[in-house]
């Protein structure tokens, strides 16, 4: 997985993390360290040399699907046709090792998503 270079004024791969009312919560998903795992994708973002950023939100909508997140396209993968996949049920760490490798590997766009992580995207919620 060779990554691709980012020109100037280049928006790299992100990733929306939901940290709302069911996503990122003990309660719906006991036992699961959701600061950690928060902290980790910080630690890869802050590693990757500027090809990914880690956002938050507040609420991404489908609540029956906790943890939800949302890989954005970059630049170029925007520009070779990819789309923001949205990723449903992420707690668990072997979900973020599959998330960190695509976004790795560019993402959306430009690379295709690794098979397991494949079978987590969900719709997005209708506006």
């Amino acid at each position: 997985m060779t990554p691709v270079p980012i020109r100037y004024g280049a928006r790299p791969c992100s990733l929306v993390v939901c940290r709302g009312c069911c996503c990122g919560d003990a309660r719906k998903n006991p036992g699961m360290d959701h600061e950690g795992q928060l902290a980790r994708l910080r630690a890869a973002a802050a590693a990757s040399g500027g090809r990914l950023i880690v956002r938050t939100s507040d609420c991404l909508g489908p609540c029956a699907q906790a943890d939800v997140l949302v890989v954005q396209p970059s630049t170029e993968g925007r520009r070779r046709g990819g789309r923001a996949a949205w990723i449903g049920w992420s707690a668990d760490d072997d979900c973020l090792d599959e998330v960190l490798a695509w976004t790795a590997a560019a993402g959306p766009g430009v690379s295709p998503p690794p098979a397991a992580l494949a079978l987590q995207m969900i719709d997005p919620p209708k506006n």
